[in-house]
């Protein structure tokens, strides 16, 4: 990878015009990203609704859900399903695994559908939708104020609602809560019989009329004309105008056939153009008002969108008199507030970043060059994200923020270590190449393995996989597009801006290299040396301490409070209303009232948004309450939500059942509880039993069910034998009481471009039980009342019916009181295991704790895959099997600051969580990488011992490994604390957690994995010393471990027999940097023995270049220098230096070296 820097730096030029280029892709590309609240996904799932018009949840069980739902069974691919039967709808959902191509399995359930259309009731019309989030409004406005409610909905589908599906990106408007308009035609009995007409006849005069017939073609005159039969019906005139055909009549007197009476529908009906009945209400703010949802295409803008949206309203409102809009959804302002804060606290995690980088290596250019990666990398991520089809949305925005304190790591690197070779009097072409040659392969590796980790998220399935793929891509992106920069751009602005640093010099003016092993401390050096020295001494003491440290993060580790994906904070609540069986509309009205009021009084609540009623007929009464409440932004949303509560519990029962749910970011974060039986009273006693164990557990909220709400309803048992033997069957009494009971749809009309269905009416419908008992039922024999051939009795059932895999189910919804997931979920297990349920039932947690569990499992596995893939790579890097194990180890303690963090700031442990413990296995790594690369190095070409080649290595590399934590760190500093109060829900945990992680893996880098490392190694090297295999300076004289270079040293042992002592022509290092290349290409291997309570004798020859050499190699090994002793010259003699230092343990010695070339011989006997 270093070839790069040496293109880079022969195409000066170019890189920068590739730079240029690169930044201005990336700002347009910046511009381009659509903005949306999360990724859009295509749901797994297809759902088949049905509409029934008058048809009870048992009806709609029966005939539409069981035979759909067997029906899919057959279809390939499908996971579950699941049927929810309720008055006048059947909803069936099926479930498939997440990557199925969602377009082939909605025909195959179309196919399935239209295999069992024959055996549906006639004119339901089964739908198969797809699901997807982009079904979801992004914006919901509220039209209230206008002066003519029987207009409104037909100047809002003709003015409004056109210009919103013209703006850009928009799929569709619709209203909803709009009174339409139809055509309703009532028979006046006592004149049709007269007249001698029945129903049927009025029937037929609207199917024969009104429709347009092709009769072929002529050709005249050289020109071809079709001809069209028939006249479309256009106005209520024509239909009141239209004849009746009836049968002829039979004169019982003569026997002769005569024709009806010739009659016009207007003469035997009424026929009147009238609002549908209102089954809904919707209000806001106390006024009426009727809703419009829109919805945006796949590939639309949310932002724009909402802005279009905005400015077509302004535009058109106006044109309806005295109405005005309210807006009650809008996803807009949240996304752009989340963005907009996501984007400040990445601006302050810059600046932060900067400044550390400033603080440590003192120099303004330095510190420009190596800030000038985030923003040119950042620039590329946006175009390459463009590229992939990504949007700008919280998770990839919150990738990006997140890697700023990640992508200027290797840069950081690169330029300390230019800053470290490029001084004055160096060549400096050669001194960033031979810079960048020695830290390009540990970058290029470190950032492989954080680029790694993130790869098994590419198979985590569920929701989860789904959005957090890209967080995972943009920041793969992010990284790979730092190593660049740092590998292309940073040595060329280097080349250009940076200064050559003074160089280090020894007392004789010549020049030292830095990066030798035998290099002067630096202060922060010096202060970390003895801190190193006293672990290496101490190795078991110091990883029985760690071990304590990782017991107590164990401790400590069911402190931790346990969520799935956290409240967005959005600035919605949304509150539901039960007010009873049955109850009618105006009841519901009225009790609605009561909530509006008490809502528009709480402090912080904007506007109020309530709709009324279930769409129905309004004779059945049902449906529920729900309101919408917007509330200030700027507000503390959960504060609020409390508030809201306590106001809504001061209404008491006469309110019936408030519910104050609010925005769980990407689904709901309730718990449910599935419970099934084979029969409904069993599902019913299961469901109650549960319930009163579930509530008033530890973490529990107010527990409600689907089976609360129980609808009354007149069940008309028919006496099939009665019925038969008075020529009528179950089926045709139904039909009797279905027309008498509601209007039959018996057609359509185009009025003014518009629609309109005719509905044939009964003139008397049954108001009561009493009055549908004495329904007249024509027979062959004559008219009988209702009751003489059918029992009409009062009963009640669920409002809705479920099944799953076609058993009934019910569903108990628990929501937990608190973001602490952990507790909920344990109650709600003990009450089950708890509860003694009817045989046959069984109950099983779902919802949010099962969604928890299996991401949880998920990311645990990727976790352990995310490490596998780190260990090839670093096999690969080091060429080692055993050196990757030693930096495997450290990955557990990294959970100890997260872990201590998260406990300490009560941020609970969510997905978000877990894909910043997955990123912080790799920050770990790229960390130990870094360092345990350069300790190879010095083993390898400086043929150090293991003890002196970590020692060296470990403070050579405290600079940049402190660097790049601390940026790091201080990066993600503002999104951790949350300070500008957006968006953090997924940011702000995955923050905690890898600045916890970087603290405790910091550390861990720099003090336990040292020792660690001499503590293998060099048992190793003492090993392979008795094995007489010679010696082991290097960091690897076996397959097993890199290569080594000359040199070694002789340990004596205990009972006084000495090991091998290095080879007579050993040669004292020749300090790099000095103006001669052979000196320099003459290094070898320093003799040192550290090995404690042993007596040791050392015999070094050869050549030193000054005097200060001992007293830096003195001070490398933990010796303190006491007095330097030099002679003056004596001419034809060889000066002799000497050097008494003190050892860790007090004692002194003098070291007695020549000063010049000739071979001398020092001997020394150490006790340490």
């Amino acid at each position: 990878m270093s070839n790069l820097a040496v293109l880079s730096l022969k195409n000066r030029a170019l890189i920068a015009l590739i730079t240029i280029c690169a930044a201005i892709f990336g700002g347009l590309s910046l511009t381009n990203l659509k903005q949306e609240l999360i990724p859009s996904i295509e749901l797994p799932a297809l759902m088949v609704t049905t509409t029934y018009p008058g048809a009870s949840p048992d009806v709609v069980e029966e005939d539409i859900s069981t035979p759909i739902e067997e029906a899919l069974q057959a279809v390939d691919g499908i996971d579950s399903s699941s049927a929810t039967s309720s008055t006048n709808a059947s909803m069936v959902q099926a479930m498939f695994d997440y990557g199925t191509n969602m377009a082939t399995a909605e025909q195959d359930v179309q196919r399935a559908i239209n295999g069992i259309a024959d055996t549906l009731p006639e004119d339901v019309d089964p739908r198969v939708l797809a699901i997807s989030i982009d079904d979801l409004p992004v914006v919901q406005v509220a039209i209230s104020g206008y002066d003519d409610g029987g207009t409104i909905q037909d100047r809002l589908d003709t003015i409004v609602i056109p210009e919103i599906e013209d703006v850009d990106g928009v799929a569709s408007a619709s209203l909803v809560g709009a009174t339409g308009e139809r055509i309703t035609i009532t028979p006046d009995a006592d004149e049709l019989a007269s007249s001698g007409y029945s129903q049927q006849a009025i029937t037929d005069a609207l199917q024969q009329n009104g429709s347009l017939f092709p009769g072929g073609e002529i050709t005249q005159d050289g020109e071809t004309l079709t001809v069209q039969t028939g006249d479309r019906l256009t106005s209520v005139d024509a239909i009141r105008a239209l004849p009746l055909v009836g049968q002829p009549q039979t004169d019982p007197l003569t026997g002769e056939q005569t024709a009806p009476d010739a009659r016009t529908i207007g003469e035997v009906a009424d026929v009147a153009l009238e609002n549908d009945p209102v089954s809904s209400i919707s209000r806001v703010n106390g006024e009426d008002a009727i809703s419009i949802s829109i919805t945006k295409l796949p590939d639309g803008n949310t932002v724009d969108v909402s802005d279009g949206v905005t400015a077509a309203l302004d535009d058109v409102i106006s044109q309806i008199p005295g109405a005005e809009y309210t807006v009650v959804f809008d996803q807009a302002p949240f996304i752009t507030d989340s963005i907009d804060t996501l984007a400040v606290e990445g601006l302050l995690g810059l600046v932060f970043a900067v400044l550390v980088i400033l603080v440590f290596l003192l120099s303004i250019r330095s510190t420009l060059v190596t800030a000038i990666s985030i923003p040119t990398s950042v620039l590329i991520s946006f175009a390459s994200m463009q590229a992939f089809g990504y949007s700008l949305n919280m998770l990839t925005l919150g990738a990006l923020t997140i890697s700023i304190g990640r992508v200027v790591d290797d840069s950081i690197v690169v330029i300390e270590n230019i800053k470290r070779h490029y001084v004055q009097g160096a060549d400096k072409g050669a001194a960033i190449r031979l810079a960048v040659k020695e830290v390009a392969g540990a970058i290029t590796a470190s950032t492989i393995t954080t680029v790694a980790v993130f790869l098994p998220i590419a198979f985590v399935g569920d929701m989860v996989g789904e959005l957090f793929r890209p967080f995972a891509m943009t920041v793969t992106i992010a990284m790979l597009a730092s190593l660049l920069v740092a590998l292309t751009i940073v040595p060329v602005l280097a080349y250009w801006f940076m200064k050559p640093g003074k160089p280090l010099l020894d007392e004789y003016g010549r020049a030292i290299d830095p990066e030798h092993p035998n290099a002067p401390l630096s202060r922060l050096q010096k202060a970390y040396a003895p801190i190193l020295r006293w672990t290496l001494r101490h190795s078991w003491s110091t990883l029985g301490l760690a071990a304590l440290v990782m017991i107590g993060t164990v401790a400590l580790a069911p402190m931790m409070k346990i969520s799935f994906l956290g409240d967005s904070g959005q600035n919605t609540l949304t509150v539901s209303q039960e007010v009873g069986d049955a109850a009618s509309l105006d009841e519901q009205d009225a009790a609605a009232q009561q909530v509006e009021e008490k809502l528009q009084t709480v402090d912080g609540v904007d506007d109020v948004q309530v709709s009324i009623g279930s769409g129905g007929s309004p004779l059945m009464g049902g449906g529920g309450i729900t309101f919408s409440v917007m509330t200030d932004p700027d507000a503390d949303q959960e504060q609020l939500r409390d508030d809201v509560q306590t106001a809504l519990d001061e209404l008491g029962d006469d309110a019936g059942e408030l519910t104050v749910a609010a925005s769980a970011g990407m689904g709901s974060s309730d718990i449910t509880v599935e419970v099934s039986a084979g029969t409904s009273d069993e599902v019913r006693q299961a469901t109650e039993t549960l319930v009163a164990e579930i509530d008033g557990k530890d973490g529990i909220g107010e527990v409600t069910h689907n089976l609360q709400a129980a609808l009354p309803f007149i069940q008309v048992q028919v006496d099939r034998e009665a019925a038969a033997e008075r020529g009528l069957s179950e089926a045709g009494v139904g039909n009797l009481v279905d027309q008498a009971m509601q209007p039959q749809q018996a057609g359509t009309i185009e009025l003014d471009d518009r629609s309109v269905t005719i509905y044939l009416a009964s003139d008397e419908p049954p108001m009561t039980i009493s009055e549908l008992q004495d329904l007249d039922v024509p027979t062959a024999s004559g008219v009988i009342a209702l009751d003489e051939i059918a029992e009409v009795t009062e009963s009640s059932s669920p409002a809705s019916i479920t099944t799953v895999e076609g058993r009934l189910t019910a569903t108990i919804t628990v929501p937990p009181s608190s973001d602490d997931l952990t507790v909920a979920t344990a109650s709600v297990q003990q009450a089950i295991d708890a509860a003694e349920l009817p045989e046959g039932a069984s109950a099983d947690i779902g919802g949010v704790a099962t969604e928890q569990q299996d991401s949880f499992t998920q990311l645990g596995i990727a976790m352990l895959a995310a490490i596998l893939i780190i260990y090839v790579v670093m096999v690969a890097t080091f060429k080692s099997l055993r050196q990757p194990l030693l930096l495997l180890v450290s990955v557990p303690f990294a959970a100890t600051g997260a872990i201590i963090l998260q406990v300490v700031t009560g941020v609970p442990l969510g997905v978000a969580s877990l894909i910043g413990v997955l990123m912080l296995i790799g920050i770990v790594v790229t960390n130990a990488i870094v360092l345990v690369d350069l300790v190879n190095q010095y083993r390898d070409r400086h043929g150090l011992s293991a003890h002196d080649a970590t020692l060296a290595g470990s403070s050579m590399r405290l600079r940049p490994i402190l660097m790049t934590a601390l940026a790091t760190i201080f990066a993600l500093t503002p999104m951790a604390l949350g300070i500008t109060g957006h968006g953090g829900f997924i940011s702000q945990p995955l923050a905690i957690v890898v600045i916890g992680g970087l603290v405790s893996s910091t550390f861990l880098t720099l003090i336990v994995l040292p020792t660690l490392y001499n503590l293998v190694e060099g048992a190793r090297e003492r090993r392979r010393a008795r094995r007489g295999d010679g010696p082991d300076g290097g960091a690897g004289q076996d397959p097993d471990a890199p290569s080594g270079g000359p040199g070694g040293h002789g340990i004596a042992q205990a009972d006084g027999r000495a090991e091998p002592a290095e080879p007579a022509d050993a040669q004292i290092p020749v300090l790099a940097g000095s103006d001669s290349a052979a000196e320099s290409d003459a290094a070898g291997g320093e003799a040192h023995a550290s090995r404690p309570g042993t007596d040791i004798e050392r015999t070094v020859t050869g050549t030193v270049v000054t005097p200060t050499e001992p007293m830096t190699r003195a001070q490398q090994h933990g010796q303190t220098v006491v007095d330097v002793h030099r002679p003056g010259a004596v001419p034809g003699e060889t000066p002799i230096v000497t050097v008494t230092v003190q050892h860790p343990d007090d004692q002194e010695s003098a070291h007695a070296l020549p000063a010049a070339s000739p071979v001398q011989t020092r001997r020394s006997r150490n006790q340490h």
